[in-house]
C-alpha cells in the first residue's frame, strides 16, 4: 500500500478534528478597534475639557480618529474605486470635516460612537451563525466503532462510515447519525428536534448525531456520514442561505446608491449655499456634517436581514432548513395550503391496519399472515415490505419459499410448506378461484368493499387456490396532522386543500380525519400545477407541502414549497423552499408564523429607522442639532433595529417551543 493511501486514512490515535470555535467579544477585530479608539478618547476627553496643551491630548485623538475610522474609510475608497459609495465612508468624511474646524472633541467622539455601534452590529449578526454553527459542538469528536471482530476502538467521528456499528454508553452523546440495532434507552434529543422530554429508542429506531443518550447502552449502525447528519446540514444549509438576499434587501440594496449620493449633494448644498450669503464657516460645517451623519442610512440597509436570518436559524434548531432569505420571506405571505396525501399527511411507510380471515378457511390470522409474509418477502413492492413487518412485528416465523414469481399490478405467488400462497390485488384473483367478485354475496367482495371503505388498500390471499384473507394495508396518518391542518388554516384565512393522485374513496376518508373538506383525487403531476397555477393566476400565494417526486412540479410552480425531509425524493428536497428534517408536520405552522413574525420585525426595524432619521435630520434643518447629539441618535438606532431583528433567537420566538398558539403567533 502506497504512503499517501496510508497518509489518507484516519488513525484511531489521530486528534480530534478542528471545530468551529463560537465566536468571542475579543476575537472580533471590529471590537479591538471600537476598545483602541476609546481607550485613547477616554483620556483625551477630560484633557481637552480641562485646557490641557495640545500635545498631550493631540495624540490621542490621533489614536482615536486612526484606530476608529481606518478600516471604514479603507473599505469606502475601495467602494469608490468600483464606482460605489459606501454609507460608512460618510461617517469617516463628517469625522475629518469636524477636525479640519478644529472640532476635534465633536469628531473624535462621532468616531468612538461609530466604532462602537459597529463593534455592536458584528457581535449582533455572528451571533446569527453562532446560534446553528454551535450544534456541531453537540457531537462529540470520537467515537467506540466496534470492529467485525467483535473488539471496540476509538476512532475519530469523520473515520466513521455508513455501515458501521458504535457503542453509545449511558450518558454519552450519539456520533452519527444511525439506526439502533441493539439495546433500549432513553434519549434526549431537544437540540435536534426541539422535543423536550427523552424519547424511547430500541431496536430499529433512528437516532442523530449529537444527542444525548441515557440510561442504556446502545449500538447504533451508522447511516449518513459526518457531512451529511442532520447537525451538518442544518449548519450548511443556514450559512448558505445567511448568504442570500431577501426582496426587501435588494429592494433596499437598489435605492441605497442614489440615496448615499442624494445625501452628499444634499450636504454639499448645506454647507455651500449658506456659505455664499454669508454664513459663518464653522457652524455651517458643522450643520452640514451633522446633516450627512444623520442621514445616512445605516439602520434602514441593517433593518431586513437579522430578523430573517434569526429567522432562519431558529428553523435550523428545531430540524426546518430553509434554504434562503428570500424563501423565509415568502413562507410568511401565504394565503392558501395545498397538501399531498401520502409520505405528506401519512407516513411513507405503509402498515397493514386489520386481517379479515374469510369463513370456510382452516387457518387462523396469524398462520395466514405468516404464510403471506414468508410469500411476498423475496419481493421490493411497499405493499410486500407491509406485510412481511407486520409478521415480524407479531414475532412470526416465517419459513423458506420456493417457486417465487412475481407480475407487476397483479401480486406475487410462491410455495411455502407445500402449499401454493398468493398474495393480489382483488382485481387480479383467477376466474375460477372459488370466489368471484361479481356475486355481490361473495366474502371476497364484501371484505374487499369494507376495506375501501375505510380508505385502506385490499390485498387478497389465496391458500392453494381458495381465498383465504383480504388484508388492509394504509400508512397510518402522521401525529398531530389534524392540529397542523388547523393551524394552517387559521395562520392563511383558507381552510387547506388535499391534492393526491390516490383514489377519491381512500382521499376523502382521509380528509375527514384530518379535517380537511375540499379534497382533490385522482390528481396526476401535471393536474397538481394546473390546481396550483390556477390559484396563482387569482393573485393567491399558495403554500405547497409535498415528498415525492410527483409534487416536485407542484412545488415549484407554488409561491412557498415545504418537502418532508426524511423520505422525500432528491428532486422534491431540491425544488423545495424548506426542508423538514424530521417529518414532522406540526413545523410546517410553525414556520409559516415564524415567518410572519419575522416580516412584522422588518417593518417594525424600517419603521424606527425611518422616524429616527425623518426626525434627526428635521432637527438639524430647522433647528441646532449638536453633533454628539445627532451622532448618538444615528448609531442608537441603528445598534437598536440590529438587536429588535435578533430577538427571534431565543429559544420562545419557535411557535409551539412553549405551547404559543400559532395563530396568536401568525397573527
Amino acid at each position: 500500500m502506497s504512503a499517501e493511501l496510508i497518509e489518507d486514512r484516519p488513525r484511531a490515535d489521530a486528534p480530534p478534528p478542528a471545530r468551529p470555535r463560537r465566536t468571542r467579544v475579543r476575537d472580533l477585530p471590529e471590537v479591538r478597534w471600537a476598545a483602541l479608539a476609546t481607550a485613547a478618547f477616554l483620556p483625551a476627553f477630560p484633557l481637552d475639557l480641562a485646557g490641557a496643551p495640545a500635545w498631550l491630548w493631540g495624540p490621542l485623538y490621533a489614536v482615536c480618529y486612526a484606530a476608529g475610522g481606518w478600516e471604514p474609510g479603507w473599505a469606502g475608497l475601495r467602494a469608490l474605486r468600483e464606482r460605489t459609495l459606501d454609507v460608512d465612508l460618510l461617517m469617516v468624511v463628517a469625522a475629518i470635516g469636524a477636525a479640519a474646524i478644529g472640532q476635534f472633541l465633536d469628531g473624535a467622539l462621532l468616531i468612538v460612537i461609530f466604532a462602537v455601534s459597529g463593534a455592536l452590529e458584528a457581535f449582533a449578526t455572528r451571533r446569527t451563525a453562532d446560534s446553528v454553527r454551535g450544534l456541531l459542538d453537540l457531537a462529540p469528536d470520537t467515537a467506540a466503532r466496534i470492529t467485525p471482530d467483535g473488539a471496540e476502538e476509538r476512532v475519530p467521528v469523520t473515520a466513521l462510515r455508513v455501515g458501521d456499528t458504535v457503542l453509545v454508553r449511558p450518558g454519552e452523546r450519539l456520533p452519527a447519525d444511525g439506526t439502533v440495532r441493539e439495546g433500549m434507552s432513553d434519549v434526549q434529543q431537544a437540540g435536534i428536534t426541539g422535543e423536550p422530554l427523552p424519547v424511547d429508542k430500541g431496536p430499529g429506531d433512528e437516532v442523530f448525531a449529537g444527542t444525548l443518550n441515557g440510561t442504556g447502552a446502545l449500538r447504533v449502525t451508522v447511516e449518513r456520514d459526518a457531512s451529511e447528519s442532520v447537525i451538518a446540514r442544518i449548519v450548511a444549509m443556514v450559512e448558505e442561505a445567511s448568504e442570500s438576499k431577501a426582496p426587501a434587501q435588494l429592494f433596499i440594496e437598489r435605492i441605497e446608491q442614489r440615496y448615499a449620493i442624494g445625501v452628499v449633494a444634499a450636504t454639499l448644498a448645506l454647507f455651500a449655499i449658506p456659505l455664499a450669503f454669508g454664513a459663518d464657516l464653522t457652524e455651517t460645517l458643522l450643520r452640514a456634517m451633522t446633516f450627512m451623519i444623520v442621514a445616512s442610512p445605516c439602520a434602514v440597509v441593517l433593518a431586513t436581514m437579522p430578523p430573517l436570518l434569526s429567522a432562519i436559524a431558529t428553523c435550523g434548531r428545531h430540524g426546518v432548513l430553509v434554504k434562503s432569505a428570500a424563501a423565509m420571506e415568502r413562507l410568511g405571505a401565504v394565503t392558501r395550503t395545498a397538501l399531498d396525501k401520502t409520505g405528506t399527511l401519512t407516513e411513507a411507510s405503509a402498515r397493514v391496519r386489520d386481517i379479515q380471515v374469510l369463513p370456510g378457511g382452516d387457518l387462523d390470522e396469524h398462520q395466514v399472515l405468516a404464510l403471506a409474509a414468508a410469500a411476498e418477502r423475496p419481493s421490493e413492492h411497499p405493499l410486500a415490505r407491509a406485510v412481511v413487518t407486520a409478521a415480524q412485528e407479531r414475532g412470526l416465523r416465517l419459513e423458506p419459499a420456493t417457486d417465487f414469481t412475481s407480475a407487476p399490478g397483479r401480486g406475487v405467488q410462491a410455495r411455502v410448506t407445500g402449499r401454493t400462497v398468493q398474495v393480489s390485488s382483488p382485481a387480479a384473483l383467477p376466474a375460477g378461484s372459488g370466489a368471484p367478485l361479481e356475486d355481490p354475496d361473495d366474502p371476497v367482495r364484501t371484505a374487499v368493499a369494507e376495506v375501501e371503505n375505510t380508505g385502506a388498500t385490499a390485498v387478497a390471499v389465496l391458500i392453494d387456490g381458495r381465498p383465504a384473507a383480504v388484508l388492509a394495508i394504509a400508512a397510518p396518518l402522521r401525529a398531530g396532522a389534524a392540529e397542523a391542518v388547523a393551524a394552517l388554516g387559521r395562520l392563511t384565512g383558507t381552510p387547506p386543500v388535499l391534492l393526491t393522485g390516490d383514489n377519491k374513496r381512500a382521499a376523502a376518508r382521509l380528509g375527514e380525519e384530518v379535517g380537511i373538506t375540499d379534497v382533490r383525487a385522482g390528481l396526476l403531476p401535471p393536474d397538481k400545477v394546473a390546481t396550483v397555477r390556477e390559484w396563482e393566476d387569482a393573485g393567491e400565494r399558495v403554500l405547497m407541502v409535498g415528498d415525492g417526486v410527483n409534487d416536485a412540479p407542484a412545488l415549484a410552480a407554488a409561491h412557498s414549497g415545504v418537502a418532508m425531509g426524511r423520505a422525500g425524493s432528491a428532486l422534491t428536497l431540491e425544488t423545495a423552499d424548506a426542508v423538514v428534517v424530521r417529518d414532522e408536520l406540526a413545523a410546517v405552522p410553525s414556520v409559516v408564523a415564524l415567518s410572519r413574525r419575522a416580516r412584522r420585525l422588518v417593518t417594525q426595524n424600517l419603521v424606527i429607522a425611518c422616524v429616527c432619521i425623518g426626525a434627526l435630520v428635521v432637527w438639524d434643518l430647522l433647528g441646532h442639532l449638536p453633533l454628539p447629539l445627532g451622532v448618538a441618535g444615528h448609531e442608537g438606532s441603528t445598534v437598536l433595529v440590529g438587536l429588535n431583528g435578533l430577538r427571534l433567537l431565543r429559544t420562545s420566538a419557535w411557535p409551539g417551543a412553549t405551547g404559543t398558539d400559532h395563530q396568536a403567533a401568525g397573527s
